[in-house]
């Protein structure tokens, strides 16, 4: 088991933003989070990184329960982030490369003398992920679809276990986002790929590799399974409250509402 929640609740400020979530990840799946602005999925990631523990509840991520037997530091060292959050945080001027490169070292900003092994590694990330071209350019002149690899090339350094997207996509306009997405595939059949979580509200995003999907609404778990299942008129209409029309082609499904 790599994530297993059971009867998780997250109260923050007086306020609960999780309620009551089970939720289970085995090894080999990939996993859709998917829910509204405001159904609790940034609370959710939060917990899995270890910033925020469970209020109540019991909680297992990549073989280490909350509370007992792990440091959150160790953890996270084994976790990938790719978030807007992140991104905010990077220095401008530093290249590509050298963002790569502090994936090694889980810092912000390259501190330490990175090995021959450390720069060969980065290097064929930044190739496998097509970021290679500008692999010198300061991370401030990259366009956004540029700097959504080069933030994977970067969580990847580490060899995570888990490889958490969170809203990738933002920002990108129809190329850039399927470049993206064509990149999470190639992740996926690498020798011992991390199991990923992409975080989205837009089913168009979700790819034929993700197994699985968790519809997370108003902090509660509405509905978990496949993906074939949750994304559904009949489970996606009643996430709404409303009427919705949901198409598949080719693997990748669309919505939009009925009229």
């Amino acid at each position: 088991m790599m994530i297993e929640l059971e009867h998780v609740s997250l109260k923050r400020n007086g306020q609960w933003l999780l309620k009551d979530i089970n939720w289970q990840i085995q090894n080999g799946e990939h996993w859709v989070l998917y829910g509204l602005n405001g159904a609790g999925k940034t609370a959710l990631l939060n917990m899995l990184c270890a910033y925020y523990f469970p209020t109540e509840g019991n909680m297992t991520v990549l073989g280490k329960k909350f509370g007992r037997d792990y440091l959150a530091e160790k953890l996270r060292q084994k976790i990938g982030l790719v978030s807007a959050n992140l991104q905010q945080k990077l220095y401008p001027s530093d290249t590509a490369f050298q963002i790569v490169l502090s994936g090694a070292f889980a810092s912000i900003g390259l501190y330490e003398k990175p090995s021959n092994q450390n720069r060969e590694k980065a290097i064929g990330l930044l190739e496998e992920l097509q970021c290679l071209s500008y692999a010198d350019r300061t991370y401030e002149t990259l366009s956004q679809g540029e700097k959504q690899r080069v933030l994977i090339a970067r969580a990847l350094m580490a060899d995570p276990e888990l490889l958490i997207l969170d809203e990738p996509t933002t920002g990108l306009d129809f190329l850039a986002r399927e470049q993206l997405l064509e990149s999470l595939v190639t992740i996926t059949n690498r020798i011992n790929a991390p199991i990923l979580l992409y975080v989205t509200h837009h089913v168009e995003e979700i790819l034929p590799i993700f197994t699985h999907t968790l519809l997370l609404k108003n902090g509660e778990v509405f509905d978990s399974g496949t993906t074939t299942e949750m994304i559904s008129e009949n489970r996606l209409s009643k996430l709404f409250d409303r009427d919705v029309l949901v198409t598949w082609e080719n693997g990748r499904a669309s919505l939009r509402r009925k009229v």
